[in-house]
């Protein structure tokens, strides 16, 4: 078995993962990164609508600064966030935003004077000061306060992925493609790399490196329908939880995005309802007034997801032979907005549906889109259990989207992330030498060959392709948008069954290389194990908090469930996760938890909310007519790399007449 040293390992190619490569290149550290496919494939050129950053460049963002985002960002995890985390991703969220233009980012910009938008289903006259011409511009998205998603058309993520890909190449950092880490090589101490399995010619290779982080993206196709490209299915997490020692965070919150495409599940971006697009029933009716009468169709997306869910339970969905489904009407806004501002909208709708949305509504329902949970990091990216590793992007519950991510908040998370967790994994390669003996290495690699090999030359009679299919069906059907426990210990006793088949897997085909039944048969196991660590975690929270809804216990419980889950693997002959509590701390909290702004406030409050609030009145009132940055250090002071701690300059500093200072 070949041995690959490097300083730092990388797995995932895409914008998280990359960015964490350039921050350890540009110190003079060695990078090297694997992955399933060409970097340039990756699933971070699916993101559509824009990353936010509070850049307050337009007269709809004016005002808008970190101290605001962060709160929306807070509002919208439904206090599931951890806020420091939040805090750090706020202040540096239009440094990145910067250093991609600067990448080579090509920005829609700010045009100055009137332009026309549709806000509320009306036709409104934006005017553009002279002094934001050419900067970059903002759209709206559900769940924040100010217009702050910047975006290229609907290309965003398409545009970065690029932009960054090409950065690395650059710097000649190598991409080895086609490569899948299957093992985490570990002393119960820390991490020393991974053991992978080429795609193509079936060889085990070691790599070794003083740190590895992974960047494998999300686990949505556990799921039956998701948004995801058919690569992210939880492997990256699986690995971590196989260590039995590393944990995973907050696995039950998954989220599901209000506007796919029925029946494919391919996503129509945020970017249609922040532009101003509606949702509309079988009638025609526009029926989010009637829920979210002030938000509307820009509430978060778990309100909305659920909203539309509650809307086809009353028999107001669109017949069809896929389910009932609703409908997204964009056609107010225009031919030529659609063909500048949502391409990529006009030519999934025409490709995959046969109409066009300029004059046609797509048929749409919730969908699951994102994983909120991840592998459980500290706020430098690095797991609290396992030195060494480190997570970061939908990876990762670095948490700074508790049970509900904002929409712009995930393609910004990749890259602010990986600029912040980048110089942290950076700082672990220089202060920490390589130091491993080769034994342990050949232990964790003849672990892999033999469950290759009991694969290929077993007589197993259960087939892993219909073990995924039927995992997915029960994820999808009983650990959906809503919840309860009995359908959720249906799904964790269906699951524990399917993992027990899983250790008697054939196969038919009996190749060592370029194997896909091998391939499966190896994931399904491990995609097994990530879903019941889902399930799990959503049967034994008697709560609803953000995306997580459950129907028999409505209520948010901050008194009893204001924690995060953890979950771990007990040993590898076992069915069932481990699961254990890590309390969040209201007294060391900036933004005590509240009303979230949906819905009836049915809240369980923390026997610490009032006193934490309190305490803060108290600072407020101490500290006066100080500056807002003093104050935010005095509420909750953190912590970031000395090259991105600086205060961040916007247009609304030098144009206070035009709105609120920052």
């Amino acid at each position: 078995m070949q041995i690959i040293y490097t300083d730092t390992l990388v797995i995932g190619a895409g914008l998280a993962g990359l960015r964490v490569a350039i921050a350890s290149k540009e110190r003079g550290l060695d990078a090297l990164v694997l992955s399933l496919i060409p970097a340039k494939r990756s699933h971070s050129a699916a993101a559509q609508g824009g990353m936010q950053a509070s850049l307050g460049n337009t007269v709809k963002g004016l005002g808008d600064d970190e101290d605001v985002h962060f709160q929306d960002t807070v509002k919208g995890s439904d206090w599931g966030c951890d806020q420091t985390v939040a805090r750090m991703f706020a202040h540096c969220a239009p440094k990145a935003v910067r250093e991609l233009a600067n990448w080579g980012v090509p920005w829609t910009r700010v045009t100055k004077g009137d332009r026309q938008v549709i806000v509320n289903a009306e036709k409104v006259t934006l005017t553009e000061a002279e002094e934001a011409h050419g900067l970059i511009n903002a759209r709206d998205f559900g769940g924040t306060k100010k217009w702050r998603t910047c975006y290229t058309a609907d290309g965003t993520g398409h545009s970065l992925l690029y932009a960054v890909d090409n950065k690395a190449i650059s710097l000649g950092i190598p991409v080895h493609e086609r490569m899948e880490a299957l093992k985490i090589i570990h002393d119960g101490k820390r991490c020393h790399g991974v053991i992978a399995r080429c795609l193509i010619t079936g060889e085990l290779r070691a790599y070794i490196a003083k740190s590895t982080t992974i960047a494998t993206g999300g686990y949505g196709r556990i799921y039956e329908v998701s948004t995801n490209a058919i690569i992210c299915e939880g492997i990256g997490q699986a690995l971590a939880l196989e260590t039995g020692v590393a944990t995973l965070g907050n696995m039950e919150a998954v989220q599901f995005h209000p506007t796919a495409i029925v029946p494919v599940g391919i996503l129509t971006t945020e970017g249609c309802r922040g532009d101003g697009g509606l949702l509309r029933d079988k009638d025609g009716y526009r029926f989010m007034p009637d829920y979210e009468p002030e938000k509307k169709e820009l509430a978060s997306r778990d309100v909305v997801s659920r909203r539309m869910t509650e809307h086809m339970r009353k028999g107001k969905g669109v017949d069809s032979p896929y389910g009932p489904h609703l409908w997204l009407d964009i056609t107010l806004l225009g031919r030529k907005h659609i063909e500048t501002n949502l391409r990529e909208v006009k030519e999934i709708c025409e490709n995959f549906l046969g109409i066009d949305p300029a004059k046609d509504w797509i048929p749409v329902r919730p969908t699951q889109h994102y994983s909120m949970g991840g592998i459980r990091t500290n706020h430098t990216g690095e797991s609290p259990q396992l030195a060494g590793l480190f997570s970061v992007g939908e990876a990762a519950c670095w948490d700074m989207h508790g049970f509900n991510r904002l929409g712009g908040n995930s393609l910004a998370e990749t890259v602010v992330g990986g600029m912040i967790i980048g110089k942290y994994v950076a700082d672990y390669g220089e202060q920490h030498p390589l130091d491993i003996n080769t034994a342990l290495i050949e232990q964790f690699g003849a672990t892999l060959k033999t469950e290759i090999d009991q694969l290929i030359e077993g007589t197993g009679t259960e087939n892993a392709f219909d073990l995924k299919l039927a995992m997915q069906k029960i994820m999808m059907d009983r650990v959906g948008i809503f919840r309860n426990g009995a359908e959720l210990q249906q799904a964790v006793d269906e699951l524990s069954a399917l993992l027990e088949r899983a250790k008697n897997i054939g196969l038919n085909c009996k190749k060592r290389h370029a194997n896909p039944e091998l391939v499966e048969a190896l994931r399904v196991k491990r995609m097994l194990k990530v879903a019941l660590t889902v399930a799990c975690g959503a049967n034994a929270r008697t709560e609803s908090r953000g995306a997580h809804s459950r129907e028999d216990y409505p209520q948010r419980n901050d008194k009893d469930w204001l924690n995060r889950t953890l979950a771990s693997w007990p040993d590898e002959n076992s069915l069932l996760p481990t699961l254990s509590y890590e309390a969040l701390d209201v007294m060391q909290m900036e933004l005590p938890p509240g009303y979230r702004g949906y819905g009836v406030n049915n809240a369980i409050s923390h026997p610490d909310t009032e006193k934490r609030q309190q305490q803060i009145d108290d600072i407020l009132a101490q500290l006066g007519e100080e500056d807002r940055h003093v104050k935010q250090a005095a509420l909750m002071p953190f912590e970031l790399p000395a090259a991105l701690r600086p205060h961040n300059e916007r247009l609304s500093d030098t144009l206070v007449t035009r709105g609120d200072k920052a």
